[in-house]
């Protein structure tokens, strides 16, 4: 009674790949830098899966276009820059730090710093304010609040 529970239970926490049976090349090494490799790649159909675990037709055009890059003879920089110039640099799941991307990295980390000095120079105009107990308030202004605090 207990073994078959086990046993379903062992199968369902076993990871799932999408790569087919025919899309497995036949050289071990091979199809280990393809698995490496494809777990760096995004698939664009399911945004923040890698290829290696979507299903997607997408998916497996890459995996198979990956593959067939590694068959001819492509280092593992090559194959990657020839899918990137393809499918543009989104494909990558860790986006290069540099060229326009690296805009993308220092913003915000830049706007976090300009935020917080906003905000420190805020806080500190209003503490000096209150210890001094300057108001913006016109000499009629200041009059007719007092008469108004009176009653």
């Amino acid at each position: 009674m207990m073994r078959p529970l086990i046993l379903s239970l062992a199968l369902i926490a076993t990871p799932v790949l999408a790569v087919q049976p025919d899309e497995i090349l036949s050289d071990p090494a091979l199809e280990a830098r393809a698995r490496t490799l494809s777990k760096d790649l995004r698939c664009l159909v399911c945004r923040n899966e890698n290829i290696d675990d979507s299903n997607a037709d997408l998916a497996r055009d890459l995996r198979l276009l990956l593959r067939e890059r590694l068959v001819a003879g492509d280092t593992d920089t090559a194959a990657i820059a020839y899918i990137v110039d393809r499918y543009g640099e989104y494909v990558l799941l860790n986006p290069t730090s540099k060229g326009t991307n690296l805009i993308l990295w220092i913003a915000g980390p830049l706007m976090l710093s300009l935020g917080g000095i906003v905000a420190g120079t805020y806080v500190s105009r209003r503490r000096g304010a209150a210890e001094t107990g300057t108001t913006d308030l016109s000499q009629d202004e200041e009059m007719r609040l007092a008469e108004i605090l009176k009653d």
